[in-house]
């Protein structure tokens, strides 16, 4: 038996840590930001805020003690992005040598533009560590997990054997895992299709047809596969799940809350007001496309659709004019 803690008590968070109990034969504890969160799952028996409708059985352990990441083998890192690098910092003198870190956040972090296990990897440095840091992404949304639907993501360390390890325990029935060393690709494939999800749910809020949904997912797949090569990926990585699998299913599926926001953008709802309407809910890609394009500048790799997310997010520009500036670039070779 595996002791696992699930950091973060989101909707993803929630649904790992249900995956994992109806796979059985782990230890799990689910670890919410504040004890006072904690305690509401608790009493509700469920996670009302994030993941309602889902009962959390009596063996999987909520608690908000930072203390309670001593007691695990394995710690699943479901952190939004903007706080990855703080919980670390009241989490740190609790992790040690033994461990493995599985990060399940898909971001970049703003101003570093680091990827979330750079972020894990640097801050467990600070404390003179050096654990296993690895991650798992994949076309996953929460609820289907957490409904038992046939799910299929990757888990990818530099370390082959870890990454086995990591898919031994957390194959099942529901869920399916593949191995990659290629931790760069997995990585900015997870995170920058949020990026390409919020322009395609744009073109829909607009009005806009076919056409130009799949023009937007097969060029933003270029620009997410001409980064993460220069990253230092591997091409054919982006081709898998955590590519074009994630891609199509955030850019097309109704659960997606990074097409969400892109298409009340395209209704012409104001971007502050789309993000207090999630109720404490994270849209990763709003960040990542201003983290996105300062990895990119530092490559010197062309992100026209990204370019133009910026735009909208960051400076207000009408979501119409900003797909007219991408119909009428230079032309181009495919």
């Amino acid at each position: 038996m595996s002791r696992i803690i699930v950091l973060g008590s989101g909707a993803w968070g929630t649904a790992i840590a249900l995956s994992l109990h109806r796979r059985g034969g782990h230890q799990l504890t689910l670890w919410a930001h504040s004890p006072e969160f904690a305690q509401e799952i608790n009493d509700a028996g469920e996670n009302t805020l994030f993941l309602p409708g889902f009962p959390i059985p009596a063996e999987i352990t909520v608690t908000g003690d930072n203390a309670a990441v001593a007691e695990a083998e394995i710690v699943v890192s479901v952190v939004p992005s903007e706080f990855l690098r703080s919980t670390l910092d009241r989490l740190r003198p609790h992790l040690h040598t033994g461990q493995i870190i599985v990060s399940a956040t898909k971001g970049i972090e703003d101003q570093t533009f680091l990827r979330m296990s750079e972020v894990i990897a640097a801050s467990l440095a600070e404390a003179g560590l050096a654990l296993p840091v690895g991650a798992l992404s994949g076309p996953s949304f929460a609820y289907e997990v957490a409904q038992g639907q046939p799910t299929a993501v990757t888990v990818a360390f530099d370390d082959a054997a870890v990454a086995a390890r990591i898919q031994c325990e957390f194959s099942s029935e529901t869920l399916r895992i593949y191995t990659s060393t290629d931790l760069i690709g997995v990585e900015l494939g997870g995170a920058l299709k949020n990026v390409i999800a919020i322009a395609a749910g744009i073109a829909s809020g607009a009005g806009l047809g076919y056409n130009p949904a799949a023009a937007l997912m097969t060029r933003g797949i270029a620009e997410i596969t001409r980064l993460a090569v220069a990253c230092g990926g591997r091409r054919e990585t982006l081709a898998g799940l955590t590519g074009v699998g994630d891609l199509v299913l955030t850019c097309t599926g109704s659960l997606s809350r990074n097409r969400s926001v892109g298409e009340e953008l395209g209704r012409g709802r104001k971007l502050p007001e789309i993000l207090a309407s999630l109720g404490g809910k994270v849209a990763e890609g709003v960040l990542t496309t201003r983290a996105a394009l300062g990895l990119a500048r530092q490559h010197g790799i062309e992100m026209p659709i990204a370019e133009q997310m910026e735009l909208i997010l960051d400076e207000g520009k009408n979501p119409r004019e900003a797909i007219k500036s991408l119909m009428l670039r230079p032309g181009k070779d495919e």
